[in-house]
Parts: C-alpha cells; sequence; structure tokens
C-alpha cells in the first residue's frame, strides 16, 4: 500500500476543485515551501516537491481521473517527473506560466520548455482489443536548421545583453517583490536568454524557429477508451535555447462499430432471432471482434434476454483482462406467413388458452358487428 500522502491533501483542495483552483493552490504551496524562504527548514524542500508532484497530476485531467479511480498506482508508471531528483529552479522552470519569474524561475536556469501540442486518431472497436500502432504527420515550431535555434545569422553570434548584463534577469523590488524580500523576473529585452541577436538569421527572421513537418508512429495501448491521450514525449514544439521541447498529447476517437457497441470493457451484441428459435431454442452465429462464435439459446427464451459469452470483451487497460460480450435476444415476429405455416400456428393456437381472430373475417364484416355491438349497449 502507498504511504505518499493523498494529492488533494497536498494541496488542500477539495476532490471537486476546478483546474483554477488547484493551480492557485499549487502556486501558495509551493511559495511556502520555496528552500530559499525556509533555509532553516529542513522538511521545506521534501514539501515543495511533494507539491509539485501532486499538482502534476492534479493538473493533468487524464491523470487525475486515474487517480481518482486508482490512487497512487494509477498513475505510477504514467510518466511522471521525479522530483526527488529535482532542484527547486528546475521544478519552477517546469511550472513557468504559473510562478512567472519568481525567485530566479526565469532567467538562464529556467527558460521556457516548448509548447505541448495536440493531435486526434481514430480506431477500431479492433484496433482497441489488440493494440495498434498508428501513423501521425502534423507540422510543429522547430529548431531553424540554418541557425541551430540561435535566431543569429550564421557566421554571426548573438551579444550579452546590455539590460541585465547577460544574467537574463532584471532585480525588483517593492509592491509583490517585497512579499518575498527578493524577487527577480525575465529580462525584457532577452526574454531571459541573456543575449540578444544582432544579426537575425534570415531563414527563421530571427526567431530561431521554423515551420517542420513531423512523422510519429503512435502507440495505442489496447483497452484505451474514447477521448484518452497517449502523451509522447519531446515531439511538442521546441523550447528556448538550452530547454526541452514540449510534448505531443495525442487524443484517441473510437470508432462506433457496426453490429458491437462498448459498455466499459464488455461489448454488447444486440441478435435477432425467430419466435420459434426462442421457443425451441438453437443455435446461432454471433458477431464477435474475433470472428464468428456460436451461442446455443435455450427453449424459451424470451424477448431482450441478455446471454453472456466470457472473455469475448475488451481487455482492461490497466490489468488487462478481458470483458464478456453480452448477447441480448430480440425476438423478430413474422410480418407475413405462408398458408402452411398460418395453419400450423392455428393449429398451435387451439392448444392454448387465448383466442386469436377467425380466419376469414373481413375489415367491413368486423366494422359492422362493432358498431352493431355498441348501438345495442345505448
Amino acid at each position: 500500500m502507498s504511504t505518499k500522502r493523498d494529492y488533494y491533501e497536498v494541496l488542500s483542495v477539495t476532490r471537486t476543485a476546478t483546474a483554477e483552483e488547484i493551480k492557485k493552490a499549487y502556486r501558495k504551496c509551493a511559495l511556502k515551501h520555496h528552500p530559499d524562504r525556509n533555509r532553516d527548514n529542513p522538511e521545506a524542500e521534501a514539501l515543495f516537491k511533494e507539491a509539485a508532484e501532486a499538482y502534476e497530476v492534479l493538473s493533468d485531467a487524464n491523470k487525475r481521473s486515474r487517480y481518482d479511480q486508482f490512487g497512487h498506482d494509477g498513475v505510477a508508471s504514467s510518466g511522471m517527473h521525479d522530483f526527488s531528483h529535482m532542484g527547486a529552479d528546475d521544478i519552477f522552470s517546469m511550472f513557468n506560466d504559473i510562478f512567472g519569474s519568481a525567485f530566479g524561475g526565469g532567467g538562464r536556469r529556467g527558460r521556457r520548455r516548448g509548447a505541448d501540442l495536440q493531435a486526434e486518431v481514430i480506431i477500431t472497436l479492433n484496433d482497441v482489443s489488440k493494440g495498434v500502432k498508428k501513423r501521425l504527420e502534423f507540422v510543429r515550431e522547430d529548431e531553424c536548421e540554418a541557425c541551430s535555434g540561435t535566431g543569429a545569422e550564421p557566421g554571426t553570434d548573438r551579444q550579452g545583453c546590455p539590460t541585465c548584463g547577460g544574467y537574463g534577469q532584471v532585480e525588483q523590488t517593492g509592491g509583490f517583490a517585497s512579499l518575498f524580500g527578493r524577487m527577480v523576473t525575465t529580462c525584457p529585452d532577452c526574454r531571459g536568454q541573456g543575449s540578444v541577436v544582432v544579426t537575425p538569421c534570415k531563414a527563421c527572421r530571427g526567431r530561431g524557429r521554423s515551420p517542420k513537418e513531423r512523422v510519429v508512429l503512435v502507440d495505442i495501448p489496447a483497452g484505451i477508451h474514447d477521448g484518452q491521450a497517449v502523451r509522447i514525449r519531446g515531439e511538442g514544439e521546441a523550447g528556448e535555447p538550452g530547454a526541452p521541447p514540449g510534448d505531443l498529447h495525442c487524443y484517441v476517437r473510437v470508432a462506433k462499430h457496426e453490429l458491437l457497441e462498448r459498455h466499459e470493457n464488455d461489448l454488447v451484441c444486440r441478435m435477432p432471432i425467430s419466435f420459434t428459435q426462442a421457443a425451441l431454442g438453437a443455435k446461432v452465429e454471433v458477431p464477435t471482434l474475433n470472428g464468428k462464435a456460436e451461442l446455443t439459446i435455450p427453449k424459451g427464451a424470451q424477448h431482450g434476454q441478455v446471454f453472456k459469452m466470457g472473455g469475448l470483451g475488451l481487455p482492461d487497460l490497466r490489468t488487462g483482462r478481458a470483458g464478456d460480450e453480452l448477447v441480448q435476444v430480440l425476438v423478430e415476429i413474422p410480418k407475413k406467413l405462408s398458408d402452411k405455416q398460418e395453419a400450423l400456428l392455428r393449429e398451435f393456437a387451439e392448444t392454448e388458452d387465448h383466442s386469436v381472430l377467425p380466419e376469414s373475417k373481413g375489415f367491413f364484416e368486423k366494422l359492422v358487428n362493432y358498431f352493431g355491438v355498441e348501438e345495442s349497449k345505448k
């Protein structure tokens, strides 16, 4: 059993907290326990990293859903960062959109990682059953090949920023900064890089980036559900020089099957049968994801009755255990009968304690009789 504290408890939020509430709670918690503000508290760094771990899970909708359902075990192998081996500045750099440049997080030690990208793939239930690799083509902002991402024309170099002296940061005093005693922000001229471009690269116009086509194979695991995402690390857009690229989040859409319907890990097949098959029993062929399978319908099967075919469903994403296929029989009544079929049914009806309409009585004759009976009641 996990000895970790509940992530909601770590951030002091309820399990129904919104994304914005979680973001605010993490910022408050991380600033409170930052090692630079708690030099005499040896536990502060551990609390700081614990808050970062909790936020990484609860800020990701997919991870949060798995955590809510399975606890810490549900996110143990979901590609989380190992915060125990990271420094405080590195953590601030990861979540720079939250902290801005507090405690130096926006300078050269905390350059922005690349932006994450989103894509979508469509798969079938057969793909869900076995897992599949999907080829994905997309365009991302990558390092300019001409200048290697520096933004400077080949043959020239970037120069030290005169505003920050090459440090990438400028110190702030007063206002919000006074709450922390000392606060530095990203240099507005070099944007934290410590250097500026004098002669811009002609290929990228000094941006250091250019559009680039990418082709990746996305490994879709068996049992995945519609709307879930697979993260491919490092396939997002390029970060600032020296910073890692973002990630690619590939969202999965599962196409509808012609004959089968998914319910969690089970498959449902609605199978029409005749009333004689329902009454007398029969062996029928049922469609499955692995071809046809034979199902024995017992005598006296009722309309809407469900029969289970064990192990023919979909694998669980976490355990790999297969669900079942549930076959619901729908008894169909024929709209037309041959003379022989009708004669046999009338013979059968005589053995039942039920009355049926006479064979030769026409509609108008029944109409006259009906109104005659109604008149006699008055």
